[in-house]
């Protein structure tokens, strides 16, 4: 990489160990995932909630100085309630009513605190809104005849986005994307992710009959809002000097540095699906 420093045996030593556990964690994830995803009811909404409540107590100490705060149990109880709503006949009106309502409390409840600025509390409130609509996209797609196949077309497209993107970007190095948001992210691993994406989601729709040209453009669509949603948290993480969002998942961080892109691509590929519903449209 131009301009980088050769790397010492502790260097790649420790690179080595961090891609191997991440790699382990991410498997270990993944599977969990999958098996929640095919066993559907209950289980799946649990993972998904318990998902998106770590993720809020990150998002919340990241914004409480890297304190405990109690705006996380509000929005917490909201994601409950989204996934409740979103799980009964028509619900959805519903769902989204209260991740509106919990942002509003959570408003309140940052407010009440008596903060020394204003600042936090919007940032509370986007907490409910930032997990809520992919809390809500996950749910809303498992309740689905096809839930399975949507969603499978939603991992296959991230995981294989971050990661090309992450192997690319280390091996071929170059250009950076994002300097100032993210030092480590270069041109090539855009590409390469992104690519990567279109060439895994066109094979996933061809193995289960779908249009593979019609994969390749969702696996491009799917992977720059992925990375998109990637660089957000890269712009919020630099807006309270935080390097991770928390320690939670070895060799990731913390779960929002987990599920960053997920956070952007699932409410993106919802509305896809359901304006065009050709998306969604597999065995």
């Amino acid at each position: 990489m131009s301009g980088s420093q050769p790397s010492t045996p502790d260097t790649a030593s420790s690179r080595g160990f961090e891609l191997f556990a991440r790699a382990a964690s991410g498997g270990v994830l993944a599977v969990a995932t999958v098996a929640a995803l095919i066993a559907g009811g209950m289980a799946f909404s649990a993972v998904v909630v318990v998902g998106a409540i770590a993720a809020l107590r990150e998002w919340h100490r990241l914004i409480n100085d890297r304190r405990l705060a109690r705006e996380m149990f509000i929005t917490g109880l909201t994601m409950i309630a989204v996934v409740w709503f979103a799980r009964e006949p028509d619900g959805a009106g519903l769902a989204v009513a209260a991740i509106f309502a919990g942002a509003a409390v959570t408003a309140v409840s940052a407010a009440l605190r008596r903060l020394p600025a204003f600042w936090p509390i919007p940032w509370h409130a986007l907490g409910a809104f930032y997990l809520g609509l992919t809390v809500l996209s996950l749910v809303l797609f498992r309740e689905m005849p096809e839930g399975v196949a949507i969603i499978g077309a939603l991992f296959v497209a991230v995981w294989t986005a971050d990661t090309a993107a992450l192997l690319v970007g280390r091996i071929i190095g170059g250009l950076k994307l994002a300097p100032v948001l993210s030092p480590n992210k270069t041109w090539s691993g855009f590409i390469g992710g992104t690519l990567a994406a279109c060439a895994a989601e066109a094979i996933y729709f061809a193995v289960l009959g779908g249009s593979p040209l019609l994969g390749a453009g969702l696996g491009i669509f799917l992977a720059l809002t992925g990375h998109c949603g990637d660089l957000f948290e890269s712009w919020v993480k630099r807006q309270f000097h935080a390097k991770n969002t928390g320690n939670l998942i070895p060799g990731h961080g913390g779960m929002l540095d987990r599920i960053d892109s997920l956070l952007f691509a699932a409410p993106a590929y919802a509305g896809l699906v359901f304006a065009f519903p050709s998306f969604g449209s597999l065995p």
